[in-house]
């Protein structure tokens, strides 16, 4: 997919000397390096890169595990030639080697996850305008230590292991966002899901159910349909399959759907007339027509969603605490084989959540 680095192999012999140089710079200096692994250039790989100090009100924090998302595969294309080694990774769950005061109560060797929605605190119809998400511009998780403010950091659920806390947030708050805050989920409504293996998918399946819903998602692998039905959805149907007719007795209230411009046009026509759309994403098209005279005739509602504020990421891991929800994990693979890892994210392999195990 991307030309590896592969740490210092292939490198020239000037960018050799510049690596050494810096290397013996940071020991000399008494910095201390840590495997992290980056985007840098054209290409991306595992190197060894600086431990950066903390700063007032920040926390440095030893990650255990790291959750890949698929904003993870369009980060080069989004940086271009850039530079500067990036340290990819949005989600992650560790242990607090040291933190500055802070409102939350958090000390040395608590553990932790990584909330991702950069300086979202409060619910709102929309992030503020200084909300960012981890991974780029500033350094993610894929990496031995990171650098965050404690704002940034959650108690780990204790229901929850390491793998399955350091892939939680990213994808769960999404989720959260899309069927309660802007979806409106309720008890008695029938919800539709295209694409029933990603993280957010599986997420929105327990969620949905949980709540008291009915949850119809569709899958061209007969495989994940019926891992789909395993996790809670009452229906799967096979995505190249005529929708209208597999759904012809369903009344559906409430689409949430990621997948954008190949499915959009044939969830708007099995949509109620009154219906919801929420949409939190677009992994084909980000350019849809339709007809807008058949939408206002229809009295549709459309609505964007992204992420989700410090205050959705709470609700949710309240609300998974109390339903006893659990991410649903595909593969752990090691930091060194982050690379492999993401091939399998590229080519949607996976069936929930695909984590990285950073350190003992």
């Amino acid at each position: 997919m991307y030309k590896r680095t592969g740490g210092k192999s292939g490198q020239s012999a000037f960018s050799l000397f510049i690596w050494y140089t810096v290397a013996n710079s940071y020991t000399k200096k008494g910095c201390s390096i840590m495997k992290g692994f980056v985007h840098e250039g054209s290409s991306w790989g595992l190197k060894d890169m600086p431990v950066p100090a903390a700063a007032p009100g920040e926390a440095v924090v030893q990650l255990k595990y790291a959750g890949l998302n698929r904003r993870d595969l369009y980060i080069p294309a989004r940086r271009g030639n850039q530079g500067d080694a990036l340290i990819l990774g949005s989600d992650g769950a560790g242990i607090i080697e040291s933190i500055g005061q802070n409102d939350a109560g958090l000390k040395a060797g608590d553990e932790v996850i990584i909330n991702p929605a950069l300086r979202w605190k409060k619910n709102s119809p929309a992030p503020p305008e200084e909300f960012d998400i981890l991974g780029m511009p500033d350094h993610g998780t894929f990496a031995e230590k990171i650098v965050i403010s404690a704002d940034q950091l959650e108690k780990k659920p204790e229901f929850l292991s390491w793998e399955e806390a350091a892939v939680v947030a990213l994808a769960g708050v999404t989720g959260y966002r899309a069927l309660f805050t802007k979806g409106g989920i309720q008890a008695g409504m029938t919800v539709f899901i295209p694409g029933a293996g990603s993280g957010v998918a599986t997420f929105m399946i327990q969620f949905a159910k949980a709540a008291g819903a009915r949850v119809i998602v569709t899958s061209r692998s007969e495989a994940k349909r019926e891992r789909a039905l395993g996790i809670g959805a009452d229906k799967a149907i096979d995505t190249e399959s005529d929708w209208s007719t597999e759904l012809k007795n369903e009344v559906i209230d409430l689409v949430i759907d990621s997948v954008g411009g190949t499915v959009f046009n044939r969830s708007l026509e099995i949509l109620k007339k009154g219906g919801r759309m929420v949409i939190f994403g677009a992994t084909t098209e980000d350019t849809v027509d339709f007809n807008l005279r058949s939408f206002f005739y229809g009295q549709y509602e459309l609505l964007g969603s992204t992420m989700g504020s410090k205050q959705e990421l709470t609700d949710m891991l309240a609300f998974m605490k109390q339903h006893k929800i659990r991410p649903v994990l595909d593969r752990t693979y090691s930091l060194q084989e982050s690379e492999s890892a993401l091939n399998r994210l590229q080519e949607s392999g996976q069936f929930g959540k695909i984590a990285l195990k950073i350190t003992e």
